[in-house]
């Protein structure tokens, strides 16, 4: 399915730092950066960061969206050739991480995965989701938004504010496009795509009180298929990882050597061994 709608954008909230390793992160089904946006201090010292923003009518294919991605990963790149690009994907952007990867593995230099979505389709609530989304007034589909917010946060983890904003980003997708992205979630087949091409250090990050998927047990079928990943798993972390104020990510992405040596972008050797390791 593919409709006629606004493009992709990669947006930003800092000045552009060509001195520094982009970071390009693919949201969840909310389309925006909203979870991204309380972890953004720990990062913007390290990265030159820009985030994926998908429109709240979007019902472009998997296929559509990766090519418009890579266009503008591609353009991003070429700006500032030499230094490395970390990309990001949390939940449903984890699933289009996967296929960028795989499909252009030398579009990025590290690939970072967030609670991946990328067992959604073993999931059976998923295919049922997609089918009422559809379906449900605004009003409705509003409330029912209300509803999966126990199972997206830990919610002592998350402030008020951060729990609303995350409430108004998912609110802000239309009830089709909910549905549309719901049906694309149910039929991504992670055993289809050439993950053997995927060389580049890969970082698995899996909260161990996902509620929503079931990250923890994917996070080990992902080390099956790529071979040189780290998993680092979060206890008492929910789905919306990033929001919890007393995680820091860019602590662990240093803990974890995944970071790149600022102007000369010499890349560190991520700690593979052991390959699971867990923080606090």
């Amino acid at each position: 399915m593919s409709i006629k709608t606004k493009p992709l954008r990669l947006v930003t909230s800092q000045p552009p730092d060509p001195s520094l390793p982009l970071f390009v992160f693919l949201p969840g089904m909310d389309g925006s950066a909203e979870l991204l946006r309380p972890q953004l201090v720990g990062l913007k010292t390290v990265f030159d960061i820009r985030c994926l923003s998908i429109p709240a009518d979007d019902v472009t294919g998997w296929d559509g969206l990766i090519q418009q991605i890579v266009h503008l990963i591609e353009r991003e790149k070429r700006r500032s050739p030499s230094r490395p690009l970390y990309l990001c994907g949390e939940s449903f952007g984890g699933c289009l991480a996967l296929q960028l990867a795989a499909h252009f593995p030398h579009l990025c230099d590290r690939l970072i995965l967030i609670n991946p979505a990328s067992s959604a389709s073993r999931q059976p609530w998923i295919a049922w989701g997609a089918s009422v989304s559809q379906r449900l007034p605004s009003s409705l589909y509003r409330l029912s938004s209300l509803g999966l917010l126990p199972l997206l946060i830990a919610p002592q983890r998350v402030s008020i504010p951060s729990q609303r904003n995350l409430l108004a980003a998912m609110q802000s997708v239309s009830p089709p496009s909910a549905a549309w992205r719901l049906s694309l979630l149910s039929q991504f087949d992670l055993e289809t795509l050439p993950l053997e091409r995927i060389e580049q250090p890969v970082l698995v990050l899996a909260s161990s009180a996902d509620r929503l998927l079931p990250s923890v047990e994917e996070a080990g079928r992902l080390a099956r298929y790529l071979p040189n990943s780290q998993t680092v798993f979060l206890p008492g972390s929910g789905h919306a990882f990033l929001l919890e104020t007393e995680n820091r990510f860019s602590l662990i992405l240093k803990s974890q050597n995944f970071y790149a040596v600022r102007n000369d972008f010499q890349l560190s050797s991520p700690n593979l061994s052991p390959r699971s390791r867990a923080t606090a």
